[in-house]
């Protein structure tokens, strides 16, 4: 969007205006207003370090969109990063890529983190044809974190 300044970032894709380890962010404190991290948190090796990487980064009253998969039927997130075979980390995380399997516990996982998080079940709310139309999963909460101080 025209009106709008913004950077993309990834570890690999040569899309990616900058190539960074969402561990180790390269840009100053309260730097963004806002930040969106989609479905990269279940990929990594230490997802608090990266969740406060992106907390550091943040201005005081940014706010950040954090999405990963969240399996509702669990209440904890399963991990271990010890495991490395990738047909074990598949059967245990649901994909052979996939450092943990995030529960019902995320958005505390987020607060852990510094955030004040919103769960946000609007999905819900949106008539079946929407969500099939935007391919919205119906089940999807949206984890709305912001940074107070």
């Amino acid at each position: 969007m025209e009106n709008l300044d913004y950077i993309t970032a990834d570890l690999e894709s040569p899309l990616a205006k900058v190539k960074m380890d969402v561990h180790d962010i390269p840009f100053e404190d309260h730097t963004f207003d806002v930040v969106f991290c989609n479905h990269v948190m279940e990929h990594v090796e230490n997802d608090l370090k990266a969740m406060g990487e992106i907390y550091r980064v943040l201005k005081p009253g940014g706010w950040a969109i954090i999405q990963s998969p969240v399996y509702m039927d669990m209440e904890a997130t399963i991990e271990d990063t010890r495991i490395t075979d990738r047909k074990e980390r598949e059967r245990l995380f649901g994909q052979d890529d996939h450092m943990r399997k995030y529960g019902r516990d995320y958005g505390e996982r987020l607060r852990q983190a510094g955030f004040a998080v919103t769960e946000d079940d609007f999905l819900h709310e949106l008539p079946a044809e929407v969500r099939k139309r935007h391919a919205l999963p119906a089940e999807e909460i949206i984890y709305f974190c912001k940074k107070i101080h």
